[in-house]
């Protein structure tokens, strides 16, 4: 936990930001996978973190803005909680811990909620991303559950989005944390790619590392053979001499801030000459578009520029052909660059994504594009100091996407079909690091993760 003047001050800014009524955080339940008494590991609301900091269930915070106050509702802990779980601290001094000078049980705030909504007083929500908050909320305020999604404010999306997404000082040494360990769970699948052993290894010994080091995955490991899946989640191939590993995997912090890190690698330790040549492209798309993320400057500009380096790159293999221009803007790169350069990153490996990626990275004066490929760029705003993001060059050859394509004749004007063919069992490689957006120009987080061909070949040596 951040120190409590730290919570007070973000509630003292948003109070500040909204304008009238009462803002209500609802924290995150236990929740079960085949019995109530079964749960799954607890993971916090990230906005409720945020605002009051506390990582248990049951808890809800309320910044009262017409009064200027704060209260954490939540009850006490029972002797069986304590039996089971050993000694528990009181809610009030949960509060205390976080600067907040009033707490109360639940069933104060059900009659709060109440005599807000029969007067008309504003309730100011955040979109509820699961089931158990709507009913409970609905419960709380003895509404309907349709009546929970119309208290939804833009007012106060607006204003965490504004505050969320500029790290501080603290969050940013949590973020290096977490690729810290992100780097040792790398470095680790590198050294164990090797033919005979099996991608379910890999997942299993670099998810043990991040627990291991205090926290769970940021996210369920991505790792395989097939990298041109890009969310590939099996783990069942037995690792082949010829292949590479697509490896998309970062830790989360105790205090749930989040790395998201992806390094692809040959098995054997070797690259051929013709993944060296796809590799190098993926990499001077990478460390070339850091170079461009400066203030000021659109993400989706610098994601245009990634897709012209890997355009030029391929053009150079013979795979496309024709204006590089004209084939990035017509949008025919996405047959093998087909998903955005990057997203924010915090407490959320896709920070803030509950609250509506457009509203996390676009804004009123840049909407979202309908382009294949492009649409699914989730950041496109102009970078600001304190922002940190991913960024993720790939490219990719995905059979399905060749065949239709091809079949459409879809940009034969920029796409050598007939070369591509050739590469229809090559897979994918991605490469990615977190950036954080200084006040003139940006920086890669953490120690250096081994990147180039001759780094990662070096790791992998036995």
């Amino acid at each position: 936990m951040f120190s409590k003047e730290v919570y007070w001050q973000r509630r003292k800014m948003l109070r500040a930001m909204v304008g009238e009524g009462l803002i209500l955080f609802a924290g995150n339940e236990e929740s079960s996978m085949n019995y109530s008494a079964n749960t799954y590991h607890f993971r916090q609301d990230s906005s409720f973190l945020y605002f009051f900091g506390i990582n248990k269930p049951g808890f809800y915070g309320v910044c009262d803005v017409d009064n200027d106050r704060d209260t954490l509702y939540g009850d006490d802990f029972t002797i069986d909680d304590i039996i089971w779980m050993g000694e528990q601290p009181a809610v009030s001094d949960l509060a205390a811990d976080v600067a907040v000078e009033i707490s109360a049980s639940v069933n104060e705030l059900a009659t709060l909620l109440k005599q807000a909504m029969q007067s008309g007083r504003k309730v100011h929500l955040l979109p509820p991303y699961r089931g158990d908050h709507v009913v409970k909320l609905a419960q709380l305020m003895d509404v309907d559950h349709k009546v929970v999604s119309e208290l939804v404010s833009q007012e106060l999306i607006e204003a965490v989005v504004k505050l969320r997404s500029h790290k501080d000082q603290f969050e940013i040494s949590e973020i290096e944390k977490a690729v810290a360990v992100a780097g040792i769970m790398h470095t680790t699948a590198m050294k164990m790619a090797y033919p005979g052993n099996f991608e379910r290894e890999l997942a299993g010994a670099i998810e043990g590392i991040a627990l291991s080091h205090g926290g769970p995955v940021s996210f369920p490991v991505i790792l395989s053979m097939d990298g041109q899946t890009l969310h590939n989640h099996y783990h069942g191939n037995e690792l082949s001499e010829g292949r590479m590993v697509v490896c998309d995997a970062g830790a989360e912090t105790a205090m749930c801030y989040a790395s998201d890190i992806t390094r692809t690698f040959p098995v054997g330790g070797k690259f051929s000459s013709r993944q060296k040549d796809i590799y190098n492209i993926v990499l001077k798309a990478n460390t070339e578009t850091i170079k461009a993320s400066i203030p000021g400057r659109s993400y989706r500009e610098v994601h245009l520029m990634a897709a012209r380096i890997i355009a030029g790159g391929l053009k150079e293999l013979g795979l496309m052909k024709g204006d590089l221009d004209e084939a990035v803007a017509a949008g025919a790169h996405a047959l093998f660059f087909p998903h955005g350069l990057g997203h924010m990153l915090g407490l959320d490996v896709h920070d803030m994504e509950g609250l509506g990626e457009n509203h996390v990275g676009y804004n009123g004066s840049l909407k979202r594009s309908d382009q294949f490929g492009l649409a699914y760029l989730r950041l496109g705003r102009e970078l600001e100091p304190g922002f940190v993001i991913t960024n993720e060059p790939g490219c990719y050859f995905i059979p399905a996407l060749i065949d239709q394509w091809k079949g459409e004749n879809k940009h034969k004007q920029f796409i050598n079909y007939d070369e591509v063919e050739k590469y229809r069992e090559f897979g994918g490689v991605r490469i990615e690091d977190d950036v954080l957006i200084t006040d003139t120009g940006s920086k890669v987080l953490g120690t250096p993760i081994p990147k180039t061909v001759e780094e990662v070949e070096e790791t992998m040596k036995v």
